[in-house]
């Protein structure tokens, strides 16, 4: 029951007991409810089971957009086009030229131009092209087309690669290029994150029986974390039979379903034993528990859900697949632990005690728990310091959040490429030995693809003088086309046998194709060269394609997106935490402090992995001067969410204190010694789970560990035990200030007790 002061404000006194319908049910069926749950989770994963053949390896770019387009039409249309995977065959005896090198290097090449998935294979051996030629004359090159998009050349490129093995004659061989990147890093990703989670495992349970106290309290994480993952799998695959989804949709399924588990159970078992101590029955502080943390658990999952469904604005198949996944094993997790933690509460919240393993040393600190309330004595003075001290608290937070902030000022952006990977796998030592022995191989050309004003090919005469004036754009080093070679506006290339070799590679019935090199061989720094490409006038429909192109391509289409994707998580936030606390202020000052630790994360992956410091903290890796385009992307909305989720923790006592008719000050302060151990402990165990990630030998999945690990740290101590409390003291009163209409609208359809 509740009154109310003359300003209208609540104040709740003892809270209700009595179970409505929903409660009822669960604490007079709850083995029926368990056992409902047990056959649900099991016909999940057997509807999930294959959900992983269904799921597709890269997929990190938007299929319509132009570059892409180009890159398909290159695939489909021109035979012997744009190469996706380089073989670098060395000889182990004498020189390429040798009788036996030369018959293995044409079977070779007639080997692969049979290979289904091939679309043409330009040898050294049967192409007159001495730069295919090792400086040494001990290494050729074969450079290998392959069709049918991204996950369809990373599977032939595997074929490939295992028939090699089998069949390399008197060559020594080895892969990289594109498709083998690729394939290496799924590889990798896969084998990193078994290996990273057997280790992390035992340490998982090990906090989690620390913070739990005991092994029937540790085991409900547990099995809401595999309800929610089982469940989601099986939403994966149903998701996949319309869509492109990405494999690394498994990943954070398993990261967030876990950790989100262990949030959700830790706050409702808290609450449960806060109640049991206060002397309730089990039903009854099952009653309460749902009643108050079964209410914020629901609230939180809302806030992370939401702010994870702004991945689903991004055109790109692998945010959007991470997005479908965040959303469905947060639903799930947050149902499980409603529902499923309640029945079993029920069934065997009376052991908790007995079998709590910390039970003498919370009974030896009981009498002076009591002076401070519920809450840790250590967080009753961080509290009280809080309090004294709000101005000082806000200045040194703020100014250490915002030293962080300024590297993300100089941040740059770029591509996945051999990088990422180790620097001893052996597609990125096969990577830098392409840039040493073959540099016209291992540069980065932006492609042109042209058809004719009715879909007929181009002209030779068109053709020559707009290759011509490609060549004069700034920042071009060369273009070649069907025509010849193009430098500075001069034709360098010689006619006869020479042309009609370019002739093969470069046209089809429907069109032509124009390779242009930029000057500089890093595509982040030749995205000015795409512009002025796309802005010349062309003999014809234009596409233009290749590195540089996608990389202008994926930072365009994010920045077009970012505003409205913040703009649902902006949105989405006020209106909950509105309807949460009836405040204003409270949503606003969410949002701000939220933004100031992020954009801190963000400023640190800059300073680490663009600028390439602290590598003997965060393990050994490639700087390439930039971070992925989506990659802060995605650590924004799963840290967003994650960060309210704490917010939402904290909130929910402050707010209880308050309606209780406690003072801002004082209701503050109960708040975060309610729930600055939970926090912090909540906190332990997702940077365990996100350390697996952290630990990968992958830059892209070190990134992202790296970025939530801090995120998280920084969330669960500076921000949320510092910084939040101390803007909270300072405006007092204010923070529950609402116009008389938004009042009375929150009276009507707030999320209150």
């Amino acid at each position: 029951m509740d009154m109310r002061d003359e300003q209208g404000r609540r104040h709740d006194t003892e809270p209700d007991t009595e179970p409505g319908a929903f409660l009822q049910l669960l604490l007079r069926r709850r083995g029926l409810v368990l056992l409902t749950a047990l056959m649900l989770i099991l016909l999940a994963g057997v509807a999930g089971r294959d959900a992983g053949d269904k799921l597709v390896s890269g997929a990190y770019l938007d299929p319509s957009a132009e570059s892409q387009r180009a890159e398909e039409l290159l695939n489909r249309e021109f035979p012997g086009g744009p190469t996706n995977l380089l073989l670098i065959a060395e000889v182990r005896e004498g020189t390429i030229d040798s009788p036996e090198p030369v018959q293995s290097g044409r079977d070779l090449a007639e080997q692969l131009t049979e290979t289904a998935g091939v679309g043409g294979v330009h040898s050294y051996w049967t192409t007159p092209d001495s730069s295919l030629r090792g400086p040494d004359g001990r290494s050729a090159l074969i450079a290998v087309q392959l069709t049918g998009g991204e996950h369809a050349a990373q599977q032939t490129a595997a074929k490939i690669t295992d028939d090699l093995a089998r069949t390399s004659g008197t060559l020594r061989l080895s892969v990289t290029g594109p498709a083998a990147v690729g394939l290496a890093v799924d590889e990798q990703a896969e084998s990193d994150l078994v290996s990273a989670e057997m280790v992390t495992l035992p340490i998982t349970l090990l906090v989690l029986l620390l913070v739990f106290g005991s092994a029937i309290a540790a085991g409900l994480p547990l099995l809401v974390g595999a309800g929610a993952v089982v469940g989601t799998l099986a939403v994966l695959g149903t998701i996949a039979d319309a869509t492109t989804m990405s494999t690394y949709a498994l990943n954070l399924t398993t990261a967030l379903g876990f950790g989100l588990a262990v949030d959700y159970s830790l706050f409702l078992v808290t609450r449960f034993r806060e109640e049991r101590r206060a002397g309730r029955t089990v039903d009854a502080s099952v009653v309460i528990t749902v009643r108050t943390a079964g209410r914020t658990v629901v609230f939180s999952a809302l806030t992370v859900a939401l702010s994870l469904s702004a991945l689903l604005l991004f055109p790109m198949p692998f945010l959007r697949s991470l997005g479908y996944a965040g959303i469905a094993v947060t639903a799930l997790a947050a149902a499980m632990a409603v529902i499923v933690v309640p029945a079993l509460l029920a069934l065997v919240g009376h052991r908790l005690e007995r079998a709590d393993l910390f039970a003498p040393i919370r009974r030896r600190f009981t009498r002076r728990r009591a002076q401070v309330g519920e809450g840790r004595l250590a967080w009753h003075r961080i509290a009280a310091f809080v309090m004294r001290r709000p101005v000082l608290i806000l200045v040194s937070v703020s100014a250490v959040l915002v030293l962080l902030v300024l590297p993300f000022t100089g941040v740059r952006f770029g591509l996945l490429d051999h990088r990422t990977l180790p620097a001893d796998h052996p597609v990125a030592e096969t990577a830098e030995r392409l840039v040493h022995d073959f540099p016209g191989a291992a540069e980065h050309p932006i492609t042109v693809v042209l058809s004719g004003q009715s879909g007929t090919a181009v002209g030779e005469d068109e053709l020559d003088a707009y290759a011509t004036q490609l060549s004069t754009l700034p920042g071009v080093s060369a273009v070649e086309t069907a025509t010849g070679r193009y430098v500075d506006g001069q034709s360098t290339a010689p006619a006869g046998e020479q042309a009609g070799v370019l002739d093969a590679r470069y046209t089809s019935a429907s069109g032509t194709w124009v390779a242009v090199t930029p000057s500089a061989a890093d595509p982040a720094e030749a995205r000015d060269v795409v512009g002025s490409v796309r802005d010349l006038p062309a003999p014809g429909e234009v596409l233009v394609g290749g590195s540089a192109a996608t990389l202008v391509d994926a930072t365009e289409t994010i920045a077009d997106r970012l505003p409205w994707a913040l703009g649902v998580i902006a949105l989405s936030t006020l209106i909950l935490l509105f309807l949460f606390t009836g405040s204003l202020l409270i949503p606003v000052k969410a949002i701000v402090t939220n933004l100031l630790s992020l954009s801190a994360t963000f400023g640190a992956l800059v300073y680490v992995f663009q600028e390439g410091h602290l590598r003997w903290l965060v393990g050994d890796f490639i700087p390439t001067g930039t971070l992925e385009t989506t990659l802060p992307v995605l650590v924004f909305c799963i840290a967003f969410g994650l960060s309210m989720d704490y917010e939402v923790f904290l909130l929910s006592r402050i707010t209880e204190a308050h309606r209780k008719g406690a003072t801002t000050t004082e209701a503050v302060a109960q708040g975060l010694q309610r729930t600055g151990g939970l926090i912090t402990a909540a906190a332990a165990i997702l940077v365990t789970v996100f350390l697996a990630l952290a630990a990968s030998n992958l830059t892209a999945l070190k990134v992202i560990g790296v970025g939530l690990t801090l995120a998280v740290i920084l969330d669960a101590t500076i921000v949320r035990a510092l910084l939040v409390p101390a803007i909270m003291r300072l405006a007092g009163e204010a923070n529950w200030w609402a116009p008389a209409p938004l009042r009375r609208l929150h009276d009507r359809l707030g999320l209150t007790d």
